[in-house]
């Protein structure tokens, strides 16, 4: 079944995470991602996880967002590899890189040299402030972002300050971004036959998702303060509970919900308690209804209650670990986490989010070892074997 970019060829400059996952995205379905690494490779390719898989060159990190892709080699300090670039720009439809703005433009591979030789190129650029205003040379890092941006200060407990999320939010969120931009150009290339620049700043692209938050203080003015584990309906019985082995999280936002909640606790005494008449009466008496709530949830362990719960019409989830939910049975149903048959035995991946009716994202074969790919990229572009050794001999490739 045909994907939705397949005939589509990424020139892919990005590294570590927020670009990789981008082009993933693409690659995932469909796309001819050809991944462009200096010689001795990127740094995700060794983080300090797995010796045994950093000494492969295949980090788990960099597994996870740069299957389906092609791996080339280049020295773009050397003016061989530039002219290489060039070469491949004729011949693709998007050029992806997440360097600080300038970079690309100094080895003379930028937006505006490609464009002129491809001018139905598309050309994403992903940075941590964009490629204009006073910020733009500045670099940016997901913590750095995460603090930024406003999600710290909504973040964590008023007793113990703010905390980031525990995974790079504001990476994969731009990623997602620049995904959905390059989508977006492509798209308007078939009705214009135009190519464009996608200009991508971590900050903002964190920010469009802090939309509700940002129209909180910009049409009413609220001011966000840390929140804890509470949702922001605001509801007292959307937030985390002790229970009767850890904490569960119940997901209780609207009266029905609430009043089956109180019946499956068995506390149907409180559901005529005046403490407890409506929404605005219960955040005023939250400790006192959280201590109901708790008491009755001390009865069971969480997984317990969360099937009681769910099937009593009052939403909520235990505390799933990573190596818990990849086999829950919603997951498993969906066929939602790719499996790969490897030389390293099966391995298993993170997929797209959605599924198509037809052609939707499919991993095919897993990262590529360093420059797996160079003399078959470098063949598509018509050099010789002889070629080619020329240009490993010299360091170039």
């Amino acid at each position: 079944m045909t994907r939705p970019f397949e005939g589509v060829k990424i020139l892919d400059f990005t590294q570590v995470l927020a670009g990789p996952y981008a082009s993933y995205q693409l690659a995932l379905l469909g796309a001819d991602v050809v991944k462009v690494e200096r010689r001795e490779g990127e740094d995700m390719r060794r983080t300090p996880l797995s010796r045994e898989w950093a000494d492969r060159g295949l980090a788990p990190a960099f597994q996870a967002v740069n299957g389906n892709k092609r791996s080339l080699t280049l020295d773009l300090q050397k003016p061989e590899a530039i002219a290489i670039v060039k070469k491949l720009a004729a011949t693709v439809d998007v050029v992806m890189e997440n360097f600080r703005p300038g970079v690309m433009d100094k080895l003379g591979i930028g937006y505006e040299a490609l464009s002129a030789i491809n001018p139905k190129l598309i050309y994403c650029a992903v940075s941590g402030f964009g490629q204009t205003g006073p910020d733009r040379l500045r670099p940016g890092y997901d913590g750095k972002m995460q603090a930024l941006s406003g999600i710290m200060a909504i973040t964590g407990h008023p007793e113990t300050g703010p905390t980031r999320a525990g995974f790079a939010v504001c990476d994969v969120l731009s990623g997602a971004t620049a995904a959905f931009g390059v989508s977006s150009a492509l798209y308007q290339r078939d009705r214009t036959g135009k190519g464009q620049l996608v200009d991508v700043s971590m900050l903002e692209a964190t920010m469009a998702f802090l939309s509700g938050q940002i129209a909180d203080w910009s049409v009413a003015g609220h001011r966000q303060q840390l929140s804890g584990n509470q949702a922001v309906s605001r509801r007292t019985t959307a937030n985390l509970f002790r229970c009767g082995d850890g904490h569960i999280l119940l997901a209780v936002n609207n009266e029905k919900q609430y009043r089956a909640l109180m019946s499956a606790l068995g506390r149907e005494d409180t559901l005529s308690d005046p403490r407890f008449a409506d929404w605005f009466s219960r955040n005023e008496n939250e400790p006192a209804l959280r201590a109901i709530i708790e008491q009755a949830l001390a009865a069971r362990p969480a997984r317990e209650w969360e099937t009681i719960l769910e099937d009593a019409g009052a939403p909520c989830a235990s505390i799933w670990k990573v190596e818990e939910v990849i086999d829950h049975p919603q997951i498993k149903a969906r066929d939602a986490i790719q499996q790969l048959d490897t030389q390293y035995g099966r391995l298993r991946f993170a997929g797209s989010g959605f599924k198509l009716a037809h052609g939707g994202g499919r991993l095919d074969r897993m990262a590529p070892e360093l420059g797996a790919d160079t003399d078959a990229v470098l063949d598509e572009l018509g050099f010789d074997a002889a070629e080619i050794a020329r240009l490993r001999a010299a360091e170039i490739v």
